[in-house]
């Protein structure tokens, strides 16, 4: 499980690597707020504050 986990990070480590290297530093933070956007609907998905969530998109 561990092996795992290195490996997604290992892959994080190198996108971003590329996107510094490429000058395309701009993009982090969008990739960081498409992330964090899919997570909130994820983990609403089946509560309460689905409705109200959705509403926002």
């Amino acid at each position: 499980m561990l092996e795992k986990i290195k490996s997604k990070l290992s892959i994080i480590k190198e996108f971003t690597g590329f996107l510094w290297e490429r000058k395309l530093w701009w993009l982090i933070p969008l990739m960081l707020l498409i992330l964090f956007i899919g997570l909130v609907l994820i983990v609403s998905h089946g509560t309460v504050f689905a409705p109200f969530i959705y509403v926002l998109f």
